[in-house]
């Protein structure tokens, strides 16, 4: 197999893998959302007088599920942006090459 084959594959590979990554963080982080606040309304409607501390910590919560999923999203960008496997078949091309 030549190098520009080895390059367009590891790039389709990289795409597919950006797809999963943001996909699979945003359905886990939309079902984490939801089922959070379902159990807060839950909550809420069973005791009144602990809405502020519930409302308080669903916030917090909601803040940490969004985070880990920009975490991702960020990891996701790193490698459609700078793919450190690009980098290395490169490298591996220029010593193969300079043999």
């Amino acid at each position: 197999m030549n190098i520009i084959a080895h390059l367009a594959q590891v790039q389709s590979l990289t795409a597919i893998a950006i797809g999963l990554i943001i996909g699979l963080g945003a359905l886990g982080a939309c079902l984490g959302i939801g089922v959070m606040g379902s159990k807060f309304l839950e909550a809420a409607a069973r005791q009144p007088e602990l809405i502020p501390l519930l409302q308080g910590r669903m916030f917090l919560l909601a803040g940490l599920i969004d985070a880990a999923f920009l975490i991702g999203v960020a990891l996701a960008m790193y490698f459609a942006v700078g793919n450190p496997l690009v980098s290395s078949i490169l490298s591996a091309a220029k010593t193969v090459a300079g043999h």
